[in-house]
């Protein structure tokens, strides 16, 4: 009888104790896509899913929740159980715009997860309804100088990497255009090219289709130096506007309090993921930059997020942009 007694009380307490990292994960994973579908961290999170999933031996199931500058995906996260299920494809702008941006942000960007990796870095491109007149940055800014009033330029949210890139422009041009926010690159780019909006930062993986399609025009690459995936696109400093070298990061998050043993296990098969020959030649075949290793894994996320939320909030606050 204390034999079966004991046995019972052991199964009870295997049942109710969590599984160990190494057996994790034994059913799929979700991962919070804090943006709207077809957009530029969504069309990241589909080509790294698949292959994270053949890694982890388990399927990854892409969830999107825009909303709020991709804050409303990130705070599911924030408050979701550490057991390693459910984590965010984040950006920049989830972990380090908003942290200044918003008055009341949803969440501790530092404290309210445990950062798993930086998997990508995303370039811009300032692109313009194709029947705007102006063909080249300069004809652009004289063009925004005399119409400000009446232009519009789009984002996938305030708070979004759309939309502090364009805040950003607008600043070394001297203008003040208003800020239309979208709940993604898809809808926003949808009115831009019905000509219902101006122009938008859009990141370089969802700008090329437009631009190689006609359905755009293309003005200016904001990085240091031309992309090799738009070679003949002159940079803002070649064109006259030094300074304006932008670029984000795309990263994991799982919630506070998760096993280290699992935030390593995640880290190790992104970057399995990302070192893939097939994948890591989409990804640059569509502009953006593989993290490099030394980028990799949660210690460098650890340091490096705070630095960036220090490095943001002095354009932002310039800006005057400020939400509630």
């Amino acid at each position: 009888m204390r034999a079966l007694a004991a046995a019972t009380l052991a199964s009870a307490l295997a049942l109710s104790t969590p599984a160990p990292a190494q057996e994790w994960p034994s059913r799929p994973v979700t991962m919070v896509v804090p943006f709207g579908a077809g957009g530029a961290v969504d069309s990241m999170a589909r080509i790294i899913a698949p292959r994270l999933s053949q890694i982890l031996g388990q399927q990854v199931i892409i969830e999107n929740i825009g909303g709020a500058g991709g804050m409303a995906g990130a705070a599911r996260i924030a408050k979701a159980p550490p057991d390693g299920y459910a984590f965010i494809y984040g950006n920049t702008g989830t972990h380090a715009f908003n942290q200044t941006l918003y008055k009341k942000p949803a969440y501790n960007a530092v404290t309210d997860f445990a950062p798993v990796s930086i998997t990508a870095h995303a370039y811009f491109t300032l692109i313009a309804r194709k029947d705007l007149p102006a063909k080249t940055l300069s004809e652009f800014i004289g063009y925004a100088h005399a119409n400000q009033a009446r232009m519009q330029f789009a984002s996938a949210g305030a708070g979004s990497g759309t939309h502090i890139v364009c805040v950003l422009l607008n600043m070394a041009m001297g203008t003040q255009v208003a800020h239309v926010p979208y709940r993604s690159t898809a809808i926003a780019m949808q009115d831009m090219m019905a000509g219902r909006i101006d122009f938008i930062c859009e990141p370089i993986i969802t700008a090329i289709p437009q631009i190689a399609g006609g359905t755009v025009k293309a003005i200016a690459f904001l990085g240091a130096k031309r992309s090799p995936a738009l070679p003949d696109l002159a940079t803002t400093a070649e064109q006259g506007l030094p300074g304006l070298n932008v670029s984000t990061w795309n990263a994991m998050f799982l919630p506070r309090g998760t096993s280290p043993a699992i935030v390593k296990r995640l880290a190790d098969a992104a970057s399995a993921t990302i070192d893939t020959p097939s994948v890591r030649e989409r990804i640059e075949s569509l502009g953006y930059g593989v993290a490099p290793p030394e980028q990799r894994g949660s210690e460098f996320l650890t340091k490096f997020l705070p630095q960036e939320i220090e490095r943001w909030a002095g354009p932002i606050k310039a800006s005057g942009v400020s939400m509630d």
